[in-house]
């Protein structure tokens, strides 16, 4: 009794004949009577009539009723050999997703991506009784075989019913599953090649036999295997892979890298500037500035003049900087930069965010504001128009703050005032007091003397205070 295979998957160029040749034959029962064909009837036919032991490629067969010979992939690599390839996807070449009539006939190429055709499989099944053997690789390489030992199915009057399939025969042959991109093959003839030297195989891959490695044109990146552009440039001096595209600056930073197309480009001219260090920040080694100096490192400039000038360049976070305003001759010092609220806040208009004893929150604010130098006690010179929800007032003005312009700021142990006794010693603070305050944003937390008048509801006490400036 003669076999035919079914479903199996290669990759052998024997011919690119279309699998679909005729529509046209008998269309009757889904039992047949024929005539013994002079043509093989099948692959099985093919090997013992094949006057040479290669009995694999493209051959023409009839299977006994039907009109015309045709076209099939024969496969005769394994030991028995015979089969009759009706089937094999392996690149996705060809569409599946067809009507009837293409699988009535048959599509693709047979020594691709092929389906050898209904009408034809059901003159072929309904002559002999076939084993149906499906070969199968997974994606992570594994490969699998399930057999069935009588396949058969029916005419295009029954829709090619699958009349029969037999017993399963449980020979399945799962070979060790591998990980992803890998494939499990004879260690003797495997060449596993690395990210870090992708040029060489590597001899110490395989200690068994077989073992999994990584398929043609994968590499080896740690545990995992990956195309050759995912695997970056290997630099040997700080021992490290540098990703596709991205820069590596080499330990003493005296030079810098590009990686592209699996090799590093170096700028030999790369330096730090006087005002930058050689630093490992965030897992990144490069030129950094310091001092409160700006740039990419190479290049440092002086520090950003206020907050409004951080923002603008980009800077969304809250956080601590380092800032040197306009005419300002010491070294550059450190502020808390407000991002929110149109961001920048640091000088020149002044925005205060007040919470109450209850937890309610307001805000006042004003368009100017200005303080003089220490001459003139740092003045409060400067409080411009108000505007917010600070001030309860049917005319709110923010009197809370202007009762206070132009006058010294005073402490406990420095009173600028005019008036005979010292408001910052006797309510725990220090501002700008007049006689004495109508805000107190610097007096004792917790007590009745952390102030701000005006403020709605019957609770003019504080909890929580924040001022914040920036140009106007």
């Amino acid at each position: 009794m003669s076999y035919t295979f079914l479903g199996r998957y290669f990759t052998a160029e024997a011919g690119t004949s279309d699998a679909a040749n005729s529509e046209d034959g008998p269309s009757s029962s889904a039992f047949f009577f024929y005539q013994q064909s002079t043509y093989p009837r099948d692959c099985k036919e093919v090997q013992e009539q094949c006057s040479s032991h290669n009995s694999t490629g493209v051959f023409m067969i009839k299977p006994d009723g039907y009109l015309e010979p045709f076209e099939v992939y024969c496969d005769g690599t394994d030991t028995s050999g015979g089969w009759t390839v009706i089937q094999r996807r392996i690149d996705g070449s060809i569409d599946f997703g067809r009507d009837w009539d293409s699988y009535k006939t048959g599509f693709g190429f047979l020594s691709r991506e092929f389906w050898l055709g209904n009408e034809k499989l059901s003159f072929l099944t309904n002559q002999k009784k076939y084993q149906l053997v499906i070969d199968m690789t997974t994606s992570n390489g594994s490969l699998i075989r399930v057999s069935y030992d009588h396949f058969r199915i029916s005419d295009a009057f029954s829709y090619f019913k699958l009349v029969n399939l037999g017993l399963y025969s449980g020979e399945t042959d799962v070979v060790t599953l591998c990980p992803t991109n890998m494939v499990y093959t004879n260690c003797s003839t495997a060449c596993q090649r690395t990210c870090e030297a992708p040029g060489i195989c590597q001899d110490d891959v395989c200690t068994e036999v077989e073992a999994c490695v990584c398929r043609d044109g994968y590499f080896l990146l740690g545990s995992d295997c990956v195309p050759r552009e995912q695997c970056g440039c290997y630099e040997s001096e700080g021992q490290t892979i540098v990703p596709e595209g991205e820069f590596n600056v080499n330990p003493r930073c005296t030079r810098k890298g590009v990686c592209t197309d699996g090799q590093i480009s170096w700028d030999e001219t790369y330096a730090c500037s006087p005002n930058a260090v050689c630093d490992v920040r965030n897992d990144i080694r490069r030129c950094y500035c310091t001092g409160g100096y700006r740039g990419d490192g190479e290049v440092c400039e002086r520090p950003p003049k206020d907050c409004q000038e951080i923002y603008e360049d980009g800077t969304s976070d809250n956080g601590i900087y380092r800032i040197e305003p306009t005419g300002w001759t010491g070294e550059a010092f450190e502020v808390y930069c407000n991002m929110t609220d149109g961001g920048g806040w640091t000088r020149y208009e002044i925005r205060i965010d007040l919470v109450n004893k209850e937890g309610a929150p307001y805000y006042a604010k004003f368009d100017f504001f200005r303080i003089n130098d220490e001459s003139d006690n740092y003045r409060l010179s400067g409080v411009g128009t108000y505007s917010g929800t600070a001030d309860q007032r049917s005319n709110p003005d923010g009197y809370a703050l202007t009762y206070h312009r132009n006058y010294q700021f005073s402490t406990k142990d420095e009173t600028m005032m005019l008036y005979s006794g010292n408001c910052a010693t006797y309510y725990l603070g220090a501002w700008w007091y007049n006689n004495c305050y109508y805000s107190n944003l610097n007096g004792r937390y917790g007590h009745s003397y952390f102030y701000w008048y005006y403020l709605p509801g019957s609770d003019n006490y504080l909890q929580f205070v924040e001022m914040k400036i920036r140009p106007v």
